[in-house]
């Protein structure tokens, strides 16, 4: 029962812990061309390097803002459910890990965002 409230445990910070990781990547070392496998990729952010540069900046802001703060609600969100059955542990891991569905795919509002305020429709900066 035990072992399996640390599975979980581990099971629902990975989430956050993979926002964080990739958002210290990305902000030290950004996928420098354009591709179509890693990255933030949407079509505004892939019309040019400029776009697809500033995307990957910004989506590592945001997960680095985001991802800590999933990390620390999620670990604190899995303690009332230590020692519970493996039913319970299940339902709530289960439940934490949709919740985390919510601001990973959120991020993307902000990223856009961003990229309109400061690209045109074309990908080009706007004066």
């Amino acid at each position: 029962m035990i072992a399996y409230w640390i599975f979980m445990f581990f099971m629902v910070l990975l989430i956050p812990g993979i926002m964080v990781g990739v958002g210290l990547w990305f902000r030290r070392c950004p996928p420098g061309k354009i591709n179509y496998l890693f990255g933030y990729r949407t079509a505004l952010s892939m019309k040019n390097q400029d776009t697809w540069d500033f995307a990957q900046k910004k989506c590592a802001q945001v997960w680095l803002r985001w991802g800590p703060r999933m990390l620390v609600c999620s670990a604190i969100a899995m303690l009332p459910v230590f020692g519970r059955s493996t039913d319970t542990v299940g339902a709530v891991g289960g439940l934490i890990v949709l919740l985390q569905l919510i601001p990973l795919l959120a991020s993307i509002h902000p990223v856009e965002k961003a990229l309109r305020e400061t690209f045109d429709k074309d990908g080009n900066r706007k004066q």
